[in-house]
């Protein structure tokens, strides 16, 4: 039999208001809670609600035969509790049921792995301790911020006692061998990396509403033979995708509900197929391959690594200048003050330089879509210009705690932001 692994990744960031050269020194309130909390509870009303109740419908019908997994950042969590507590209450009642796997990450969606190892290892100790405090179970399984796997995130995995770690199945990294494998990582003692099969999980994730798809409409039915072509030796097929796939990225309107909701038991009506959570794949399934995986490889873009976040200059700039300040701000913590750590940390969520990018084709349309800026600039100067402030606030010196007295630090952009943002009021749509 063949596990299908049903996985959803539910985020949130905390998107920065409109903070300009001349707020540094004066204004210390970089988030838009205004705009966060409309946000969330927009996608709660579109996504989570109707998705949670979707789900409580399929493990009442299909029992033990039915299972999946999703990971919950903490920067949403924190938005549910503050804006959205019917949201979470859902979450929770799915947690009860036994059926759905709560899989750890890092707590603020965040591209630590590659700027700080202890930095890294807090944040996904602290997101394994509050998805057990919230849902009642400790994590098993992991998966690194957009899926992002390389040697070193394998290696902290088995470290830290996960028994799964999630990946995409990109060409570059299976090579001649199939994502549908349960994998072995190179240097670790007992995890198993279960990867993405991204041809399957697009065709639900992107490609579900196109009607210049050639297999547009997709129905359940039509979906179970796409499974079905899979090879009968297959371990697993991981069908990864956002949450809000439904209702956000898809709209209630193009059927993708209906579809969801139908899916599992077309795919189970053969008997070949059941659903599994990672754990217990990796609890049923001995690996059969070892991945080497020496260069990051991630589920963004064409490219399929790193370049959805640190692509360009800006980028590159932004990450080494928050970076910059990570001993400043942990040493700030340490005596007392770790409302500079959380701030610093929901500036870490990869979603800032993501809106830096500056691709084009299909790829850019996605950074644009998602950006809450007019422009990569202007998403690079606002970020700048806060990490700026923030460097003057850890400075001990009392010339840098002065908002009257002008001063630079490595990471200050001295050019205002513009006024026009994409983020509008509770009446608009934009996002």
């Amino acid at each position: 039999m063949t596990s299908i692994v049903l996985y959803f990744h539910v985020h949130q960031p905390f998107r920065l208001r409109r903070y300009s050269f001349f707020d540094i020194g004066r204004e210390d309130e970089y988030f838009d809670d205004a705009a966060n909390a409309w946000i969330v509870r927009r996608v709660a009303e579109r996504c989570y609600l109707p998705m949670n109740d979707l789900l409580l419908r399929l493990i009442q019908r299909h029992g033990a035969q039915f299972r999946c997994a999703m990971s919950v950042t903490s920067t949403v969590l924190e938005q549910m509790e503050r804006w959205a507590p019917d949201a979470l209450a859902s979450f929770k009642r799915l947690a009860e049921t036994g059926a759905v796997e709560f899989v750890s990450e890092t707590s603020h969606h965040s591209l630590a792995f590659l700027a700080n190892g202890r930095e890294f290892r807090a944040q996904v100790r602290a997101q394994t301790e509050r998805l057990e405090r919230v849902f009642g179970k400790r994590p098993r399984s992991f998966r690194n911020t957009e899926l992002v796997i390389d040697d070193r995130v394998t290696r902290v995995a088995d470290e830290l006692g996960f028994a799964a770690l999630l990946g995409e199945g990109a060409d570059h990294l299976v090579g001649w061998r199939s994502p549908t494998s349960v994998f072995a990582a190179a240097g670790t003692e007992k995890l198993k990396v279960l990867l993405r099969s991204y041809e399957l999980s697009d065709d639900i994730a992107f490609r579900f509403s196109n009607r210049g798809w050639s297999e547009w409409p997709l129905s359940a039915e039509k979906f179970a033979r796409f499974l079905e072509k899979v090879p009968e030796d297959a371990q697993q097929i991981g069908l990864f995708m956002d949450y809000e796939t439904a209702g956000e990225h898809q709209w209630e309107e193009t059927g993708i509900f209906d579809f969801l909701e139908a899916m599992p038991g077309a795919a189970m009506a053969s008997g070949r197929f059941a659903f599994h959570t990672p754990s217990e794949v990796a609890d049923r399934e001995a690996a059969t391959e070892t991945l080497e995986i020496p260069h990051p490889v991630s589920w963004a873009d064409a490219e399929r690594d790193l370049s959805a976040w640190l692509g360009n200059s800006m980028q590159r700039a932004a990450h080494e200048a928050l970076y910059g300040l990570y001993d400043a701000v942990r040493a700030a913590a340490d005596a007392g003050r770790p409302e500079f750590l959380e701030r610093w940390r929901k500036l870490s969520t990869s979603d800032h330089v993501y809106y830096m990018a500056t691709k084009g084709s299909s790829d850019g349309e996605v950074h644009a879509h998602f950006s809450p800026y007019d422009s990569p600039h202007e998403a690079y100067i606002n970020f700048m210009n806060v990490v700026d402030d923030l460097a003057r606030r850890l400075a001990p010196t009392k010339r840098a705690r002065s908002p009257d007295v002008p001063g630079s630090t490595s990471a200050t952009v001295a050019t205002d932001t513009p006024s026009t943002s994409k983020i509008q009021s509770p009446e608009g749509e934009e996002s």
